[in-house]
Parts: structure tokens; C-alpha cells; sequence
């Protein structure tokens, strides 16, 4: 079974990986990495200054986002544009899928959300 989403569900989705597992990449040795300026520049675009929807504005703007791993000398190492927001949530395990399909999701399912788009996999947790 595949699942295609439009691009505003895929956007929609990422976006509340972001809000609700962004905690669980950090146990994992990664950091949320962004150029200083393209942040600065995101931020003031928009009346929320709510962090994700900063992040959303980066990738809107054709910035990247980068997971940076910090303890495994850069193995785990991805960087995202929208594009790949946009071709990989869909990729998403499909029980984790739908569960952001039925908003029954919770951390983890955010994190698989994250993980499926930087890297297109699980490789954590």
C-alpha cells in the first residue's frame, strides 16, 4: 500500500514531527543545525516566532535544514530541503503514517517522521 500526500499534508505533518519529537533526536547524539542568517531571515517573515514554524520558514525560503551528528564523527550527518519533506513524509512506515493521518501519533511516531525524512530510514531508537 502507498500512501501519496499532497505537498500542505506532507508540510503539515513534518512540521508536527517537529513540534512533538524533536526532543527524541537529541538522545541520539543530533542536533537541528541551520545557517545563522537563514534563521534571521526566516524569523522576520513571520508574526509567530514559535521555533518550528521558523524551521518550516527556512525550507519554504530554499534553505536546508541539517541533523548534525555530534558524537559518531558525522556518520548520521544529513542535511533536507522542502523537496525532500515533500517526497519523503509519504515514505514514512506506513503504521506511523496513519497515525499522523488519524492524529493519533505521539513522540515517537514524530521522531520516525523525522528520521524516514533525513535520512529515509530508521537508523534510531
Amino acid at each position: 500500500m502507498e500512501i501519496i500526500l499532497t505537498h500542505k499534508e506532507s508540510e503539515e505533518f513534518f512540521y508536527n514531527a517537529l513540534c512533538n519529537g524533536l526532543g527524541y533526536i537529541q538522545h541520539y547524539g543530533l542536533e537541528l543545525d541551520y545557517k545563522k542568517a537563514d534563521y534571521q531571515s526566516a524569523k522576520s517573515k513571520l508574526e509567530s516566532l514559535c521555533y518550528e514554524d521558523v524551521l518550516m520558514q527556512i525550507l519554504k525560503d530554499g534553505n536546508i535544514l541539517t541533523l548534525t551528528d555530534i558524537e559518531c564523527d558525522g556518520e548520521y550527518t544529513r542535511s533536507i530541503t522542502l523537496d525532500d519533506v515533500h517526497s519523503r513524509v509519504q515514505k514514512t512506515p506506513i503504521g506511523f503514517l496513519m497515525d499522523m493521518i488519524n492524529e493519533n501519533y505521539d513522540a515517537e511516531t514524530c521522531d520516525v517522521v523525522i528520521q524516514s525524512v533525513f535520512y529515509g530510514d530508521i537508523i534510531f531508537g
